[in-house]
């Protein structure tokens, strides 16, 4: 075993036994527990015996923070990087990459051959994998896991997860041989606080020494209407509280971008740095500034002189890596972050501050799964610097000091299949497999090797109905079954109508002084009978009649339910298979696949990676894109990139050519729509063109601050949605069949909208 200038702990030890055993592993240990040393044991290992590892993460900013920490541990010239839109020394023995990239390797697709992408590859890494539970990308690591070549071990890195041995099995079942490497031991153990408003001078134990909810803590006053407004801000207490019991630096973790930047701003005040520590943060913000000069005016520098900073998507990319490096430094002393930051960003604090255990979602406040809150907790204790992380939760009017304490301590989520089939995935499985071959693969899915774990809800409720139904057989005290009770009931109703109808017919005659024809006397005596039919049944006086009728019309109801549930369930089961054939279909009637095999159209679109790209393939071929400038096509791709968003923005008017090609998307969108509806397809077409002038006065050359000067966005979006067109531009230039002129001008779009500071991660 490589010998690490530290001892091991019994877990690390165990997996790299494993990885010398030839063996592949899960690892699922609580957040800081060093799963990183795993994976740079087999990074030795690869290096050692001449072979390649690859290393693949979640997050673009993930991945060029890894690429930087390898180079400079192994040699700059040991390490490569691919991500969307990064290409460096891909030969390198040691290789980081967004795990969408090595799926994409995996397929064959814009990387060449499987067989050279992978060529001496000996291990993968899968950090982060419990992102299987993300709901657009979770689909990605699911079919990394099934298609890598058996002789590359996986060494898949998680968070703690409920489920890791179910994890484990199916990676054993799909891949090889596979051990499990689980533990809940942190290195620094995490103490728990809770800020009570009405005590805003300390931070009380959230539990007592036994593990119960401390009684001192007492629950918000709810706040209504305009008062929530004017409701004091307690971020400032909260701070000078951390700081005064030594626990910063901290990151302060809220659900709003905008809070972020508010209680940033609030905490500037507080002296949290020393005149020396100031000295050192303005020259490294000097240095920074020099080699990424777009920085240079941005007004949260004086935030940063305070020790104080904030960090989320809204910001730029480069901002960001200065707040990054200044909090590993332990100059920053307390970022206000969104939960994005939770996600493995090396961040190292000693405190962590969750600013509610509720999240406002779309459908109004849920609580934090355990997952979540494990994830933001277990950022606070810096391994060989803390003894103890403490963790502080901030009472809020939507949650119980109870709940907190549940919460707390909860066990993690299991990780749950996101597996879904998109026409990429259709496409290139036909592309090399048979029907039934891809079908085999499709079963493969951990989403469908778990499937009884999923069904597990709607099997109860099927057992549950069952007993429900059993309960309620009826031992009729005269032995009639329900069909002969039917005919009685038949019977009876018959009797009721024709009885009335007599009565009328005889009231109208009487009252007109005529006597009754042949035929109401015929239909009275017919009634009559049915009277004396009637009294043979058994029924007619029985006293459980009607409690024996009422059972027959509950059992039938149990019984509809049990009906609709029995197909839930068969549908659940082979949902995944379903939902490929579905696929496949729309597939078939749009010509993009002939006798399961895809013609020049599918394997076009077996090349693109979007969320929907048999759109993108249909707006391709449709020559809609031709005889735009390179600003024009970049602002169309941006419109049908950009997701719905959920705030309002200003509407930016567009170019007329932009327009006009908008509003013919709109009718092959509709007529992709009318062909999904009709297979049960939900994959989203998008057409928003939120951004589209903004993209199109940068690529005509305008300068950064009128972009943005246009519109109230955080930078960080802009420069996330120009980055999302530049790679479905980049993959114009890449897939087959595109028209050369299409090339050219995307090639032109790409080469003016990478500048500073969009070109800048």
């Amino acid at each position: 075993m490589y010998e690490f200038p530290f001892e091991l702990d019994d877990f690390q030890k165990d997996a790299c036994n494993h990885i010398n055993n030839g063996e592949s592993v899960v690892v699922c240990a609580p957040t800081g527990a060093g799963k990183t040393v795993i994976a740079q044991h087999a990074i030795h290992k690869a290096l050692e015996n001449g072979k390649r590892i690859f290393y693949t993460t979640p997050l673009k900013a993930l991945s060029n923070q890894k690429f930087y920490d390898f180079g400079e541990k192994y040699g700059h010239d040991k390490v490569g990087l691919l991500t969307g839109d990064t290409s460096i020394n891909r030969g390198a023995q040691i290789v980081v990459m967004t795990t969408e990239v090595f799926r994409n390797m995996l397929y064959g697709t814009n990387f060449g051959a499987v067989a050279d992408n992978l060529k001496d590859v000996k291990y993968v890494v899968l950090d982060e994998v419990h992102y299987m539970n993300d709901e657009q990308r979770g689909t990605v690591w699911e079919e990394s896991i099934i298609y890598c070549p058996t002789n590359v071990q996986i060494i898949a890195l998680s968070a703690t997860v409920a489920n890791a041995d179910e994890l484990t099995d199916w990676i054993k079942t799909v891949h090889s041989k596979t051990q499990l490497v689980d533990t809940d031991f942190r290195p620094v153990p995490l103490r728990f606080f809770y800020f009570d408003s009405s005590q805003p001078d300390k931070l009380l134990p959230l539990l007592t020494p036994s593990g119960q909810l401390n009684k001192k803590i007492k629950p918000e006053k709810k706040v209504w209407g305009h008062n929530r407004k004017k409701q004091r801000s307690y971020v400032k207490d909260i701070v000078k509280n951390l700081y005064n019991q030594d626990m910063l630096p901290a990151i302060y973790f809220t659900f709003s971008r905008k809070k972020c930047d508010e209680q940033m701003e609030k905490c500037a005040s507080l002296e949290l740095v020393t005149k020396g520590e100031q000295a050192q943060i303005r020259q490294f913000i000097d240095d920074y500034i020099a080699e990424n000069p777009h920085l240079y005016n941005n007004k949260h520098i004086e935030y940063l002189l305070q020790g104080v900073a904030s960090h989320h998507a809204g910001l730029l990319p480069a901002w960001k890596n200065l707040v990054e490096k200044l909090f590993q430094k332990g100059l920053i002393k307390v970022v206000f972050a969104t939960e994005t930051l939770a996600a493995g960003i090396n961040m190292p604090a000693r405190s962590t501050v969750i600013s509610s255990t509720s999240k406002r979602t779309d459908s109004g406040h849920r609580m934090l799964t355990a997952s979540e809150f494990l994830q933001m907790s277990g950022r606070a204790g810096r391994r060989g610097m803390d003894e103890v992380g403490y963790v502080t939760i901030v009472g809020t009017q939507f949650q119980s000091p109870e709940e907190v304490a549940e919460l707390v301590l909860s066990d993690a989520n299991p990780l749950e299949s996101r597996f879904s089939p998109s026409y990429s995935m259709v496409l290139n499985l036909l592309q090399r497999f048979s029907l039934d071959e891809a079908k085999e693969l499709i079963l493969k899915s951990f989403g469908y090797f778990s499937s009884g774990s999923r069904l597990k809800p709607l099997l109860q409720l099927k057992s549950s109905l069952e007993g429900e139904l059993k309960s309620r057989e009826f031992v009729c005290p005269n032995k009639l079954c329900d069909s002969e009770l039917h005919e009685y009931d038949k019977l009876r109703y018959l009797y009721v109508q024709n009885r009335q109808t007599y009565k009328k017919i005889t009231k109208q005659e009487r009252a007109k002084n005529r006597p009754l024809s042949a035929e109401v006397v015929k239909f009275g005596k017919e009634t009559k009978a049915m009277l004396d039919k009637m009294h043979d049944f058994p029924c007619d006086n029985c006293k459980l009649y009607k409690k024996h009728t009422k059972n027959i019309e509950v059992v039938s109801r149990f019984e509809g339910k049990l009906k609709k549930l029995d197909k839930e369930i068969e549908r659940q089961r082979d949902i995944f298979w379903n939902n490929f054939l579905a696929h496949r279909s729309v597939l078939t009637q749009f010509g993009y696949l002939k006798d399961d095999y895809p013609t020049d159209k599918g394997v076009t679109t077996s090349q693109i990676r979007s969320e929907n790209e048999l759109f993108i393939a249909e707006i391709i071929f449709s020559q809609v894109l031709e005889n735009l400038t390179p600003a024009q096509l970049a602002a169309v791709v941006c419109a049908i990139t950009t997701e719905d968003l959920r705030i309002d923005i200003p509407y930016l008017p567009i170019s007329e050519p932009v327009r006009k090609t908008l509003n013919a998307i709109r009718n092959i969108r509709r007529k992709v729509e009318k062909v999904q509806n009709s297979n049960s397809v939900e994959d989203p077409m998008y057409i928003n063109p939120y951004f589209s002038s903004l993209i199109e006065l940068w690529v005509e050359g305008a300068e950064w601050s009128t972009v943005t000067e246009q519109i109230d966005m955080g930078e960080g979006d802009i420069v996330r949605s120009f980055k999302r067109v530049v790679d479905v531009l980049r993959q114009f230039t890449t897939i087959s069949n595109v028209p050369e002129a299409l090339v050219f001008t995307a090639r032109e779009a790409i080469e003016k909208i990478m500048r500073e500071p969009v070109d800048i991660d």
